[in-house]
């Protein structure tokens, strides 16, 4: 089958990207509203882009009424940010806040999630995360409607139950403890499942 993307509407094609480019890491971000509350919503038009400096991109679209989300808006008044990495059991807190409510609502106050001091940051962290990266906003760029956000990571917490060593003493995460969530395509996510490793060329 062929499909040349350019004869898709936007729903199409975001249909068939999102089925395709898969697994994708899903950001759940913690922005500070206006009020001082908390936001909280997911984002899987996200990635890793550099290492030096840490760097993260992802992209917000609008609402279906064709607003500014509440994550960009905080972020253009604010740029600190949370990212979390959700794990298995936090698969449907992080799908229920991505429900739209009124700008200003808490997603954790309406989830009853808790937080904890999040190193590097006035902002908190998920409690029960077990990846956190405290973030900064550094760039942005407009494309059509789309968002595109250039984060600079400056600390991060992870939890102590996946962490290592590795032989050479080099810090080892436990792909298998963190137990990430991978986005697929509708409703649908990818849990960690077999782990294995390639020696890569020297």
């Amino acid at each position: 089958m062929h499909i040349d993307l350019s004869s898709l509407s936007p729903v199409e094609t975001y249909a068939t990207m999102t089925q395709t480019i898969v697994p994708r890491p899903v950001a759940w971000m913690l922005t500070e509203n206006d009020g001082g509350t908390w936001n909280l919503a997911p984002f899987s038009y996200f990635n890793a882009m550099s290492s030096a400096p840490p760097m993260v991109v992802m992209s917000v679209g609008i609402t279906s009424d064709g607003q500014v989300k509440d994550t960009r808006y905080n972020l253009e008044q604010r740029p600190d940010c949370v990212i979390h990495i959700a794990h298995r059991e936090m698969a449907a807190a992080m799908t229920a806040s991505s429900a739209t409510v009124q700008r200003g609502v808490s997603e954790i106050s309406e989830l009853g999630l808790s937080t904890s001091a999040m190193p590097g940051s006035t902002l908190p962290r998920l409690t029960d995360c077990r990846v956190a990266y405290a973030a900064r906003l550094v760039d942005t760029k407009l494309i059509n409607t789309q968002w595109i956000a250039f984060l600079e990571l400056t600390d991060l917490y992870l939890s102590d139950s996946v962490v290592s060593e590795d032989r050479k003493g080099r810090l080892k995460v436990d792909a298998n403890k963190l137990d990430p969530i991978g986005r697929l395509g509708g409703g649908e996510y990818v849990m960690a499942g077999d782990i294995v490793s390639i020696n890569r060329p020297v």
